[in-house]
C-alpha cells in the first residue's frame, strides 16, 4: 500500500526526567524527517529556537545516520547532518518498534526517544498530525537541561529559597510540571516552519 495511504504512530519521550515527560503522535507515512521534527517541536511544546539532530539506524547496513539541519562549516572527511526535508521516514521507519534518537538544543542537550508503535491506515477525514496521548508538561526553554530542570522544580517548589520569586518571574509567573492536554496541541505547517527558518518570513 502507498505510504500515501498509511500513518505512523509514535510515542515520543524525553530521556532523563521522572515521572516521564511524553506525546504519542500520529503523522502521515510520506512526512519527511523535517516535518516530524515539526510535529514534535509541536506536540511538545518546545519552541523550535535550537539546533536538532535525528541520530538513526538504517535498516538495510545498521549505519547510525544524522539527520537535521546539515553544517557548511563541517570539517572534510567529517560525517555531516543529511538535510531532514530530503530524507523520508519510510526509508528508516518501516516497522513497528523500529526507533530513532532526536535531540533539542545542544547546549541543554534535551534527548528524547522516538519509537514507531504502529503503522495504519488514515482514517478517512481526519487530519494530520494529531496528539492523541501524552504526559506532563515541557520543561521551559534554555532551563539547562535536565539538571537545571530540576533545580527549577525545587527551587519552584520551595517559597522560602532564595531564589524562588525571580524563578517564578522567569516562568512566568507559574509552571505546573504535571499539566498537559493533547487536545490544546496546535500544529504548524512544516512548509511555513522552513521559509521562516531558511527563506526569510512568509509574506
Amino acid at each position: 500500500m502507498a505510504s500515501r495511504a498509511l500513518i505512523y504512530q509514535f510515542k515520543v519521550a524525553l530521556k532523563g526526567i521522572e515521572p516521564e515527560v511524553w506525546r504519542r503522535i500520529v503523522v502521515p507515512a510520506r512526512y519527511s524527517f523535517w516535518e516530524l521534527h515539526v510535529a514534535i517541536q509541536d506536540s511538545m511544546g518546545w519552541l523550535d529556537y535550537h539546533l536538532h539532530v535525528f541520530c538513526v539506524p538504517h535498516p538495510d547496513t545498521g549505519q547510525t545516520r544524522q539527520i537535521g539541519i546539515p553544517d557548511d562549516e563541517a570539517l572534510e572527511g567529517e560525517a555531516g547532518f543529511l538535510p531532514g526535508w530530503e530524507i523520508p521516514l519510510s526509508e528508516y521507519f518501516r516497522k513497528a518498534g523500529d526507533r530513532a534518537d532526536y535531540e533539542y538544543d545542544f547546549g541543554d542537550g534535551w534527548e528524547h526517544e522516538v519509537i514507531l508503535e504502529r503503522i495504519a491506515e488514515r482514517v478517512p477525514g481526519a487530519k494530520y498530525p494529531i496528539c492523541s496521548d501524552g504526559a506532563r508538561a515541557c520543561p521551559p526553554e534554555d532551563c539547562g537541561g535536565v539538571h537545571g530542570y530540576e533545580q527549577m522544580l525545587a527551587v519552584l517548589h520551595d517559597p522560602r529559597h532564595e531564589d524562588h520569586e525571580r524563578m517564578l518571574e522567569w516562568v512566568g509567573g507559574g509552571y505546573d510540571p504535571a499539566t498537559f492536554d493533547p487536545t490544546k496541541v496546535r500544529f504548524d505547517s512544516p512548509k511555513r516552519r522552513w521559509r521562516i527558518a531558511f527563506g526569510g518570513q512568509e509574506g
